[in-house]
């Protein structure tokens, strides 16, 4: 992976700043970075749905939101057919998130995350491959359920 897309809202601005210059420099990552740039409220969604519009049209495989919580960006993010945002709290939870779940966006809260621990998780989540098998079964079962029923 060469390039990631990482967004945030005002709540977590000051760790987005801090987490592009770790991928830039821990990962040689091309980042693009979707904002924000300070501390004035926005509406989360709106970046949650650039990130996920760039990931399904392929511009980057994978992505990192973050809210003050995560809660928001995971749930908007979630809306999306083919966009599978883990919300992690711990290095465990990212690599489950990769092992198990293919996620394919990171989602953060950094008002209740350090710094240290963000990079971590980042770096667990960007090396863990995806295992497959019985996990590929979960992941389309997932699709299912937002495709509507033939009527």
């Amino acid at each position: 992976m060469s390039q990631l897309i990482i967004a945030c809202d005002h709540g977590a601005w000051v760790l987005k700043n801090e987490l592009v210059q770790h991928l830039r420099v821990r990962h040689a990552l091309e980042v693009c970075d979707l904002g924000v740039s300070g501390p004035d409220s926005v509406d989360y969604p709106d970046y949650a749905a650039e990130l996920c519009h760039r990931i399904l049209r392929g511009e980057a495989q994978r992505g990192v939101l973050l809210c003050g919580t995560g809660l928001g960006m995971s749930m908007a993010a979630n809306r999306f057919k083919g966009i599978r945002a883990a919300l992690c709290h711990d290095e465990f939870t990212a690599r489950m998130s990769r092992r198990h779940n293919d996620a394919n966006v990171l989602v953060i809260g950094g008002r209740v995350t350090g710094p240290g621990l963000a990079q971590a998780m980042i770096d667990v989540w960007l090396t863990e491959p995806f295992e497959g098998g019985r996990h590929q079964r979960r992941i389309e079962g997932l699709d299912a359920l937002t495709t509507p029923k033939p009527t």
